[in-house]
C-alpha cells in the first residue's frame, strides 16, 4: 500500500499536479525522492555478464534509503533503455521496453526479450 502510494503521487508529479491547498508544486523532496544523481554514478552499479559485456545501471530518481527507482540500463554505445523498478516479494525487477533485468543480491539474469537471457553479477 506505502509503496503504491508513492508511485501515484509520483505520477502526479509527473503530470505537473500542485500540492492540495497550496499554489506551490510537489517538489521530489517531499516523497523521499532524489531526482538528480550523482556526477560518476553510471559507474556505480555495473552488471557484468556472462557474454562478456557490462551493462551500467544509470540511476535517475533514487529513494532517500539509497534504492534506485527509474535508471537508464546502458545497452550499447547508442545510449541506453529507460528501465522502472518494479517492487517484487524477493528480489528485485527493472523493466523497460524489450528488456528487464532480474536479480537477487549480486545475481541476476538480464533477459532481452522472451527468448534470449544472460547471467549477471553485481560489480561494483
Amino acid at each position: 500500500m506505502h509503496i503504491r502510494f508513492r508511485y501515484a503521487v509520483a505520477g502526479l508529479l509527473a503530470l505537473g499536479v500542485t500540492s492540495f491547498g497550496s499554489s506551490a508544486p510537489v517538489a521530489a523532496a517531499d516523497l523521499g525522492l532524489i531526482t538528480k544523481a550523482p556526477v560518476g554514478s553510471c559507474s556505480e552499479i555495473v552488471f557484468t555478464c556472462e557474454n562478456g559485456r557490462n551493462y551500467p545501471l544509470c540511476p535517475r530518481a533514487v529513494t532517500v534509503e539509497g534504492e534506485v527507482v527509474t535508471a537508464s540500463l546502458r545497452t550499447g554505445r547508442h545510449g541506453g533503455v529507460h528501465v522502472r523498478h518494479v517492487p517484487m516479494g524477493v528480489g528485485y525487477r527493472y523493466a523497460g521496453r524489450g528488456i528487464w533485468l532480474d536479480g537477487f543480491g549480486e545475481s541476476a539474469l538480464l533477459n532481452f526479450g522472451k527468448h534470449s537471457q544472460v547471467a549477471c553479477t553485481i560489480a561494483h
